[in-house]
């Protein structure tokens, strides 16, 4: 970036806003070319989509050569809105091959639920530039700009299905917390603007180490509430009430979607805003942290134990109060930062943590949307002898579970959560530790009991004559599993094996992050 001596004109770094912008291109590409596509050929607009985000995720490359700073203040303080570093490359890949992901799964469900295909990969690909762009954001304005460009969207995917009930109420819950949890960050950003007269985070950071004592009160309302916004969109506890429902009504990719990378947008959101702008009230957003992770992981570990396979439960309700209790697991770095000597090595294990619960909770949706192509009620009992009609998709569902659970052969899960069980033990946070270990064990159950139904065989399978028929009749002919999906789910279950195998490196780069 050059900067004219004395002047407010400066060039724009295009390649380090290249990955937020090419997504953002490709959807108004796909959205103008659905005005000449043919009916019969709308699925090439999918195509297109994920073309520009596999270009996106491949921007990343040449920004992993140094930190890279565009839209800098001309005042002579050292003051950027756009930073891409190791933390903003971190998330940006979990947040562009999580979409990536996601579009391979939406490619059937589009043409099949007979979804406005425009509509639809625009906006996926709109939602994704935001979330993109909000690792990079480096004030309070854009960060917020860059949360509801995330969010906005979303809305609409969850309600794209017109003229079902479970989208729109799915939809209408979603846009409702949104909307407070908006209102709320707004109200703490503005407590913060007043007492700093800054929206930079450095130079919040900066000004807060000073504040006059008339302004501490303001200062701490305002942290309090901006952490408070952050904790809606991330799902945690006491702010969660909206995901089961959202989950369960939307279409299961945009579900697969928020599951990861609506995580990805309010943890990011809480890193920068507590780390980088408000290191000095560490004291204030620590605690809070720590007392959200442990109600988060906890509330949703106990709301995932009643969703079981002999009662017709729902296994997307069941994968949504899992989403809620990992979204624990990946706040107690970030309460462990506010403690801990070494910052940057625990928000390093939370970066890491999600990198390995984006790519295995993805593959668990890519079977869940497998599953449901010929039980679209989508029970967990509905997994029953998985085995036996797709053994490559049970394998990989088990891996996935594991890996969730924190078992071998899931060494990346296992990793993870160790790495962030000692974080919070070097910190000090004996107490969150001790409650993670409880809810890690307590989790085991339901995992375990989903993992055990795959490899049960189909009900009344053993009976001899129900055996003897089976063997007379002519072989049934498989529903062919389309293209996208299965590369959806080996993407994941790679991502997932290539993690197990170097877990250590993922780790080293996810602490060289923000600090």
């Amino acid at each position: 970036m050059t900067v004219a001596a004395g002047s407010l004109v400066q060039s724009v770094d295009w390649l380090a806003v290249a990955p937020p912008t090419i997504a953002a291109v490709a959807g108004l590409v796909a959205l103008v070319a659905d005005l000449f596509v043919p009916e019969r050929r709308k699925p090439v607009l999918g195509w297109i989509a994920i073309a520009g985000l596999a270009l996106a995720t491949l921007s990343l490359l040449p920004l992993l050569d140094g930190d890279r700073s565009t839209f800098c203040l001309t005042s002579g303080a050292d003051a950027c809105s756009y930073t891409a570093d190791h933390f903003t490359l971190a998330i940006q890949l979990l947040v562009l091959a999580g979409a990536l992901v996601s579009a391979l799964l939406s490619v059937h469900t589009v043409r099949e639920s007979q979804l406005p295909a425009g509509e639809y990969w625009f906006l996926l690909l709109a939602s994704a530039a935001g979330a993109a762009l909000l690792p990079a954001s480096r004030d309070l304005a854009t960060l917020v700009v860059a949360l509801e460009v995330a969010s906005l969207p979303a809305f609409a995917l969850v309600g794209l299905r017109r003229g079902d009930r479970l989208s729109s109420e799915a939809a209408l819950k979603f846009f409702l917390s949104s909307v407070a949890a908006t209102a709320v960050t707004l109200l703490g950003v503005s407590f913060v603007y007043a007492a700093t007269g800054s929206l930079h985070l450095t130079e919040v950071a900066s000004r807060l180490n000073d504040v006059p004592g008339r302004f501490d009160t303001l200062v701490t309302a305002g942290v309090a509430i901006t952490l408070v916004g952050f904790a809606f969109k991330t799902a945690a506890v006491p702010f969660h009430f909206w995901v089961p429902d959202t989950y369960v009504g939307a279409p299961l990719p945009v579900a697969a979607y928020l599951s990861v990378i609506g995580k990805a947008v309010g943890f990011t959101g809480i890193i920068l805003v507590t780390v980088v702008a408000f290191p000095s009230y560490a004291h204030v957003w620590g605690p809070v942290v720590a007392v959200l992770a442990a109600l988060t992981m906890t509330a949703g570990n106990v709301a995932a134990l009643r969703q079981r396979p002999d009662r017709a439960h729902s296994a997307v309700r069941l994968l949504a109060w899992s989403s809620v209790s990992q979204a624990g697991y990946l706040l107690v770095p970030v309460a462990a930062a506010g403690y801990a000597d070494d910052p940057a090595r625990a928000i390093g294990s939370t970066v890491a943590y999600a990198l390995m619960y984006g790519a295995v909770n993805l593959g668990a949706f890519g079977v869940a949307a497998l599953v449901s192509r010929t039980s679209p009620a989508g029970r967990i009992d509905d997994y029953r002898g998985l085995y036996a009609s797709h053994p490559l998709a049970a394998l990989a569902m088990g891996f996935f579970l594991l890996n969730l659970a924190g078992l071998p052969p899931g060494v990346i899960g296992l990793f993870a959560k160790v790495t962030v069980f000692s974080v919070a033990v070097d910190a000090g946070l004996a107490w969150l530790a001790v409650v993670m270990a409880v809810n890690v064990v307590i989790a085991l159950y339901y995992y375990l009991q989903w993992t055990a139904v795959l490899f049960r065989a189909p009900e009344g399978a053993p009976a001899a004559a129900a055996a003897a028929a089976a063997a007379a009749a002519p072989a049934p002919v498989k529903a062919r599993v389309p293209a996208p999906l299965t590369a959806a789910i080996a993407v994941a279950a790679l991502l997932g094996i290539a993690l197990s195998g170097a877990p250590q490196l993922v780790l080293r780069f996810a602490s060289a992050t923000l600090l």
